[in-house]
């Protein structure tokens, strides 16, 4: 891991960009949360995370994160402090895990994954919090609902009563040219847009935008970006 004073210049840097693109689409930089991703990193990373001040961090596998709470729990760790938010691919059969351990599941994307969510926190007396991951940008290589279904899977999670949908979540396209990722934003957006129209909800959340596409992610309407490696160097993978 590098050092906390490493890290806590990392997050004043990031914080400073947030800023300056907020600035420069007149929005004001409160609206716009950064989400600590500490996949792949040690407990540490969350417990800086807790030391800055973040009230959450994002982790990809149920598996690892699960790992890292329970140690913390052992540890009786500062980590505990902050929530865990499942930003990765979920499978069905991690669903009941994802429930236990996860404030909110961002990564929703099938009316099937909807369902089985709903099933295991009713089991646990819970209000599960979750965002819709649609597939803005229309790429193969990435999970999430194509554009089309998204009303039918919002109307199906309106209709589950141990669900709380606040928002909407996307990862833009692997590409150099970031026109594409403006796109996949803007399209974000757009359905969002429409949902809340349709459905009379306000979908507050919009995750989008990682540290290489943040500024036109904000200019987009993004109210939350998923930085890791920017924050906390390289990944070491567990």
């Amino acid at each position: 891991m590098i050092p906390y004073n490493t890290f806590c210049t990392n997050c004043k840097t990031l914080k400073h960009r947030v800023e300056l693109a907020c600035s420069a689409c007149k929005r004001n930089s409160s609206d716009v949360k950064i989400l600590p991703v500490t996949k792949t990193h040690p407990l540490e990373a969350i417990e800086y995370s807790a030391e800055f001040g973040f009230d959450a961090v994002g982790e990809n596998k149920v598996q690892e994160a699960v790992a890292k709470i329970q140690q913390a729990q052992i540890q009786k760790s500062k980590a505990l402090s902050v929530n865990c938010e499942l930003i990765g691919h979920l499978q069905t059969n991690k669903a009941k895990k994802a429930v236990e351990y996860f404030a909110r599941i961002q990564s929703v994307d099938s009316i099937k994954l909807l369902e089985k969510i709903d099933a295991e926190a009713k089991k646990l007396d819970k209000k599960q919090r979750i965002l819709l991951q649609i597939n803005a940008g229309r790429d193969p290589a990435k999970f999430g609902a194509e554009i089309e279904e998204a009303p039918a899977l919002l109307e199906r999670a309106l209709q589950l009563n141990n669900l709380t949908v606040e928002g909407l979540m996307t990862i833009a396209p692997l590409d150099e040219n970031l026109d594409s990722a403006r796109r996949c934003f803007a399209n974000l957006r757009e359905i969002r847009d429409m949902l809340s129209e349709k459905f009379a909800i306000s979908l507050s959340e919009l995750s989008m935008g990682m540290s290489h596409d943040l500024e036109i992610a904000i200019e987009e309407g993004s109210t939350m970006i998923r930085v890791g490696t920017f924050l906390f160097g390289e990944r070491h993978y567990l």
